[in-house]
């Protein structure tokens, strides 16, 4: 959906043009981050439990991910579609609430956890195993829920989510 800038006189202030493009550019922001929502489930041994997930699938929105937000809800997160299956890296520049980062491969199963990565950590986070996607939750969530390696990951872009 292609987004228009109202137009404002030659003669605005400098300071006023800005400070409404920066005004539009951070409303529209929340839209341009994702290509795609909707609902995730996580199958675990101790039930099902869904989450409201933004999608990522571009270079751009998948290098912006979280950064800087300031919360997300314990329902909510975001998964990155790598298109592919492929090891991936993630760190936490930029990223302002702690995060648990669930590897999974194409098929919807969980690979690898990594359980509350450190805000503005620099350090890389690395998938351990080749997975096309990461779903980002808030910190300590995983643990919460009972997420293992193993566990099966519902949502409409996975193929085959078998229960376990």
């Amino acid at each position: 959906m292609p987004f228009a800038f109202p137009a404002l006189p030659a003669a605005a202030p400098l300071a006023r043009r800005s400070g409404l493009l920066l005004a539009a550019l951070f409303a529209i922001a929340p839209l341009a981050a994702c290509s795609d929502e909707g609902r995730l489930v996580l199958h675990t041994a101790t039930g099902d439990h869904a989450f409201n997930v933004e999608v990522v699938d571009t270079d751009e929105t998948r290098a912006r991910g979280l950064m800087y937000r300031q919360e997300l809800a314990d329902d909510a997160g975001m998964l990155f579609d790598f298109m592919d299956e492929r090891e991936v890296s993630f760190w936490m520049r930029n990223t302002f609430i702690p995060l648990d980062m669930i590897f999974i491969d194409a098929a919807g199963v969980v690979k690898t956890v990594h359980v509350n990565a450190r805000p503005h950590d620099p350090t890389s986070i690395p998938s351990q195993v080749p997975v096309r996607y990461v779903l980002e939750i808030a910190g300590g969530r995983s643990e919460e829920i009972g997420l293992k390696p193993g566990d099966t990951v519902e949502h409409e872009r996975i193929e085959a989510s078998p229960k376990p």
